[in-house]
């Protein structure tokens, strides 16, 4: 992390307190819960009894803000022994901060569930018995909290209150729910427009909106929260794109395999995937035995039994696998939303399964069809390592993972990419290398991974046989190239303002008559003949309304290409293709014959262009 993001970090943090301040200014009985740092600003999460804060009252909190920015007052660290914590706790009256201090006392460590050490003045991933706590204090305000934040409040920079939300006290539905205050924060008032500026533009594009406005898919309380169904149109953009993610990978040796959607869950205990995200299982049960089931949270357990079903020498190495798959986890209601946060997630999974001295060519395989991928979609690319910090909640051992995040790093500066690196984002069983895609207005999203795995391939008792006939452990390597595709498309969908290359227009042309007579009719119904034979996407508007209104209609689809058909295409065989302006080089569009342009828009879809040719 660089001295300018610890502090912007420190920054923001600094501005949750100053909030939490001017909150208890205005409802002194509040009750705190944790205020951290998030993506471009803070919140602070509240409970204010039966009284609920609106954006109307920002402007309110906002001035009590600046008075204690106004007074420079400085943020003053001290440290008290835990009980004396707890006993503060209950003078201040703060039942959830007691509750954490209180959860610390009885397990000593940091690594009871849920916990939140950066709110209890403890450095992440603490694992001895804990002794003191922090706090800082600026001016009537005192807070658990381990900091850091600036000198004093006059150092904030430039922020705003955005918006407020429901959220459950650490996450559990079965808690009380408090409300959460947003802000974002920057170091200068220009950072803060440019910001709030990208925020109207991404209104403009929400996936939520225009996934109904383009009739891309829907969502029904009959079939459930978090469980999206694709229309026509919208399953055109999920197969086109997963049908490129498959060939990519293809190309490059992989072979389809196919597994069940419900399994026993003692796969997921040899993996360690029960320990971990047991809670996020969707258990099924069988009237017929008494196997405990669940749906497959992911594939990669599957994938060891396929492996390990017959024997396998060095000469086999690598074998990949890849299956594109729908898998489903019990994420928390009120953390769902669109298509970014779904429970059915399907994924362009892949595994290779590889001896050690085969690790950099494969992880250079799949780099290159990420790369490959992320271009022909037009987004710009960066690499997130990320490594495991020093809690428990990783398998294998230390040398291990460190050979395993050296191996990974080696191979992205080989190949010359853009990287960072971040402790604790790591999986469980292995360190990662994170596709971070910047879209059209400047957001960066984790996108599509790939994951080194030396733990999985041991807890299943993978082998081959080597050159010397003696036995080896394979390792796993995970990769993903979309990701998962609801949350892809999601963000795809924003990036392009629904303005879809040819390739992946749900109508690539549409045909508009200029009437209803059977010669014209019948012409039409000759170009979408024609076109569908080229296996392209094509559909007529032959309704009664005017032709103004019918390619207006065919422009807010965002549909690639609008010929309308009369009495001159009728007489001259010809046609003048009206081009989506995003995907034109030129204004001026010549007449063509109908095979010829119909030739040329299958090529480009054949060669997923962004640009069109003609």
């Amino acid at each position: 992390m660089t001295k300018n993001t610890d502090n912007l970090n420190a920054m923001r943090h600094s501005l949750a307190h100053i909030m939490a301040g001017a909150i208890q200014h205005l409802w002194p009985e509040a009750k705190f819960g944790v205020g951290p740092v998030v993506e471009n600003g803070f919140y602070y999460d509240v409970d204010l009894g039966n009284t609920k804060i609106s954006e109307e009252d920002f402007a309110t909190l906002e001035k009590d803000m600046q008075k204690i920015i106004s007074a420079k007052q400085p943020f003053q660290k001290s440290e008290l022994s835990i009980d004396e914590a707890i006993n503060w706790a209950k003078s201040s009256k703060q039942p959830y901060k007691l509750e954490l201090l209180n959860d610390l006392k009885r397990t000593g460590t940091t690594n009871a569930r849920d916990l939140n050490p950066t709110e209890l003045g403890l450095e992440a991933g603490t694992t001895s018995k804990i002794d003191k706590v922090s706090f800082y204090e600026n001016g009537d305000f005192t807070d658990l909290c381990r900091g850091p934040h600036i000198e004093n409040t006059g150092l904030v920079g430039a922020f705003k209150l955005m918006r407020v939300s429901g959220a459950y006290w650490r996450g559990k539905e079965t808690n009380p729910q408090m409300q959460r205050i947003y802000g974002v924060a920057f170091d200068t008032d220009k950072e803060l427009r440019s910001h709030l500026n990208m925020l109207e533009e991404a209104k403009k594009r929400d996936h939520r909106k225009l996934g109904a406005d383009l009739d891309l898919f829907v969502n029904s309380d009959l079939v459930g929260s978090g469980l999206p169904m694709f229309t026509p149109r919208g399953t055109v953009l999920r197969e086109e794109l997963t049908k490129y993610s498959n060939q990519l990978r293809q190309s490059r040796g992989f072979a389809k395999v196919w597994t069940p959607h419900i399994t026993k869950i003692e796969l997921y205990k040899t993996s360690g995937h029960w320990d971990k995200f047991g809670e996020e299982l969707f258990l099924v049960k069988s009237q017929e035995t008494s196997d405990e089931l669940a749906l497959k949270p992911m594939n990669c357990p599957h994938h060891t039994r396929i492996y390990a079903s017959k024997q396998r020498s060095y000469r086999d190495m690598p074998i990949r696998y890849l299956e594109t798959t729908t898998v489903y986890r019990d994420e928390k209601s009120g953390e769902l939303g669109g298509l970014s946060r779904v429970r059915s997630i399907t994924q362009d999974d892949s595994h290779v399964f590889c001896r050690q001295d085969q690790i950099t060519e494969e992880i250079d395989k799949l780099l290159a069809a990420a790369g490959e991928f992320y271009a022909k979609v037009d987004m710009s690319l960066r690499v997130r390592l990320s490594y495991r910090d020093d809690g428990d909640g990783y398998l294998g051992s230390k040398e291990l993972w460190k050979s395993s995040q050296t191996a990974l790093k080696d191979a992205v500066e080989a190949n010359k990419i853009e990287y960072f690196e971040v402790e604790g984002e790591a999986a469980f069983y292995g360190p990662k290398i994170d596709f971070m895609a910047t879209d059209a207005i400047g957001r960066e999203h984790q996108l599509a991974t790939l994951q080194l795995d030396f733990v999985q391939p041991e807890r299943f008792g993978l082998d081959y046989v080597t050159e010397s006939g003696t036995k080896s452990r394979p390792v796993m390597i995970h990769c993903a190239l979309l990701g998962s595709v609801e949350r892809f498309l999601g963000v795809y969908i924003e990036h392009t303002a629904g303005k879809f290359p040819v390739w992946l227009a749900p109508d690539q042309i549409r045909l508009v008559t200029v009437n209803q007579e059977a010669k014209t009719l019948a012409f039409a119904e000759d170009v979408s003949s024609q076109a569908i034979a080229l296996g392209l996407r094509v559909e007529t508007d032959n309704t009664n309304e005017s032709v103004g209104k019918k390619i207006r209609a065919s422009e807010l689809m965002k549909v690639p290409y609008t010929l309308v058909i009369g009495e001159k295409e009728i007489e001259s065989g010809n046609v003048t293709p009206r081009i989506r302006k995003d995907i034109e080089v030129s204004e001026t569009h010549k007449a063509l014959k109908v095979a010829e342009f119909l030739q040329t828009v299958s090529n480009e879809v054949k060669g997923r262009v962004g640009k069109t040719s003609l």
